[in-house]
């Protein structure tokens, strides 16, 4: 059986880290787009293509990944009775 890492969320569209595994996902988004910002910062004006692309690439493997080990997306407006 699969076990999800990222649940659905309630209200709304996406997905919320349910497991250790999702939390790290998570975390290492993070710490990856602070390392991101610690390098381009410093020249940001030459520099600006590169960030947003890779910013892109990073928000869409988190994505990716939510959608692959989490619940089936779809909006949701509250919980089912």
């Amino acid at each position: 059986m699969k076990k999800n890492w990222f649940k659905a969320k309630t209200y709304g569209w996406g997905w919320y880290p349910c497991t250790r595994e999702g939390w790290t996902i998570i975390v290492g988004y993070l710490i990856i787009f602070a390392i991101l910002a610690t390098i381009f910062e410093t020249n940001i004006e030459r520099f600006w293509l590169p960030y947003l692309t890779s910013v892109f690439v990073l928000t869409a493997l988190l994505i990716y990944i939510s959608y692959k080990k989490g619940e089936k997306p779809g909006w949701r407006w509250g919980s089912k009775k």
